[in-house]
């Protein structure tokens, strides 16, 4: 979409609660992001839905984190599409966008004209978050199930927090009147927030994974079960396009439940990436480890792979035994 265009709510993650049923949730619509992201690279088609459906979610969950916090989610597998991976970065100040960033690896000639969710083989999916320096960084992985990320997403949720979650995403190529075509994505992120039920403690469900409807019980499982049947009604147009402000989204789906709206949080494509950074992950190697990895031009490269930079360094000046 043409910056003369651009839609207020693009870009952004609208915090609202549900208080009468005890939820909350979240509504994304990724637009300049995933025109950041997805440029850096020429994924095949399967690729760039597997990409967007992952920073949609990655925006979604990333809300939540604290300020300079840093969350990252990953896909891991044995199919065609090897590895997804996303970062969010939370903030350095109130009022400031959050950045996003995302890149997939992949084997080309093991892709299919399958859905792609089909490209991803048996794996894991996980979440980290890293509070910063001396402190703990959490991690939680489930299995890759469901037939979606999303899906893979609220299992984890379910399993691994012991929070019910639902997702509704719609993500693909738009066009309209005098604007190219680009990638747009929006969705709703739903959750519970109850006393995890006797199933939950035990880690018993209707499966090897727990899912949400296996945490909630009695009041909570009717107000769960109806909340989910209002947020089934939404049309992916009403998720992606021009003409529904969330705010206006969330009282067509829960008027009853009279939505509380918070301050929207602005999110932009940004890498953390640099030469100090580069240097940094270099350090630890030795001048013969850096003789291995230097050109025949005499240069040591790096590129990221997440924003596409290149970097061209001396090798006297990398390693650890670098010379001043």
């Amino acid at each position: 979409m043409t910056q003369g265009t651009k839609i207020a709510w693009d870009d952004t993650v609208l915090p609202f609660q549900l208080d009468d049923v005890d939820m909350r949730g979240r509504v994304a619509r990724l637009d300049g992001v995933l025109e950041g992201i997805l440029k850096q690279h020429d994924y095949p088609p399967q690729v760039e839905a597997l990409v967007a459906e992952m920073a949609l979610l990655t925006a979604l969950i990333g809300q939540t984190i604290k300020l300079r916090w840093k969350l990252s989610l990953q896909v891991q597998s044995k199919g065609a599409v090897r590895m997804i991976a996303t970062d969010y970065y939370g903030p350095e100040k109130e009022g400031e966008a959050a950045r996003i960033r995302a890149y997939a690896s992949y084997d080309a000639d093991r892709l299919t004209d399958d859905a792609p969710f089909e490209q991803i083989g048996e794996g894991y999916f996980a979440i980290m978050i890293d509070q910063g320096k001396g402190m703990t960084p959490y991690q939680g992985i489930t299995p890759l199930a469901g037939g979606s990320l999303a899906a893979c997403a609220e299992a984890y949720f379910a399993q691994s927090e012991q929070l019910p979650t639902r997702f509704s995403l719609s993500f693909g190529k738009s066009s309209g009147p005098d604007e190219p075509e680009h990638w747009r994505a929006g969705g709703i992120m739903l959750q519970h927030m109850p006393k995890a039920s006797p199933l939950a403690a035990s880690g018993e469900g209707t499966g090897d994974v727990l899912k949400a409807d296996d945490l909630v019980e009695g009041d909570e499982a009717e107000n769960w079960n109806r909340v989910n049947i209002l947020l089934g009604t939404v049309e992916e147009l009403e998720l992606i396009g021009p003409s529904v402000p969330p705010t206006d989204l969330l009282l067509r789906l829960f008027h009853e439940e009279q939505p509380r709206v918070y301050d929207a949080q602005p999110v932009r494509f940004g890498c953390t990436c640099s030469e100090d950074r580069v240097r940094q992950s270099l350090s630890i190697y030795s001048a013969r480890d850096i003789e291995k990895m230097t050109t025949d031009e005499g240069r040591v490269t790096a590129d990221c792979q997440f924003c596409g930079a290149h970097y061209d360094l001396d090798p006297a000046t990398v390693g650890f035994d670098a010379k001043a």
